[in-house]
């Protein structure tokens, strides 16, 4: 069965948002696996690929303080805590990726999925936030701006743990760019 990963990372997002709400509200429950599995079970059949979404959402739970301060110094005018939750969420998500799954998932799919849902999911300006944030995190970590069509194999990274791993995604162009 065919993978379908933006519709991964739609469950994946509501999860997160989910977890960070119920967190804040000291939820002491609040468990990212059993929330990811309560949002995966209408969708199961479609998905396919369900290891990805476990696989990003907790990724991304366990790298939010990471990813949090990697995300500060790249929106100076907006500080993490003002940006709202679905945004934040989103770039936390994209950056996750392009940190953590560049071997998996090419770095401009992860930006133009990132973009993708907060123009989905977002406020009318947040998919340019979203694509102004990652794009500059793209250039900071020094991805080159060539063609996608570079190998991107399985294989985990030198010290990346297995939750940094995801399955691999198909290099195709972004869209919207």
């Amino acid at each position: 069965m065919a993978s379908n990963r933006h519709l991964g990372r739609i469950i994946s997002l509501q999860s997160l948002y989910e977890y960070e709400f119920r967190s804040k509200a000291g939820d002491a429950t609040a468990d990212i696996d059993h929330i990811v599995a309560k949002n995966i079970l209408p969708y199961e059949k479609a998905l396919g690929d369900t290891e990805f979404v476990y696989a990003l959402s907790r990724g991304v739970v366990e790298k939010t303080e990471e990813l949090d301060a990697d995300l500060t110094p790249l929106a100076p005018e907006w500080p993490i805590s003002t940006i709202a939750a679905i945004d934040r969420n989103i770039l936390r998500i994209g950056l996750y990726e392009l940190k953590h799954c560049s071997e998996n998932v090419p770095p401009k799919v992860a930006i133009n999925e990132a973009v993708e849902l907060a123009k989905a999911f977002g406020s009318e300006n947040s998919s340019k936030f979203i694509n102004g944030v990652l794009g500059t995190a793209y250039k900071n970590l020094g991805f080159k701006d060539t063609d996608s069509s570079q190998n991107h194999e399985s294989k985990p990274k030198a010290g990346a743990s297995s939750s940094d791993q995801l399955p691999e995604e198909s290099a195709s162009e972004p869209k919207g760019k």
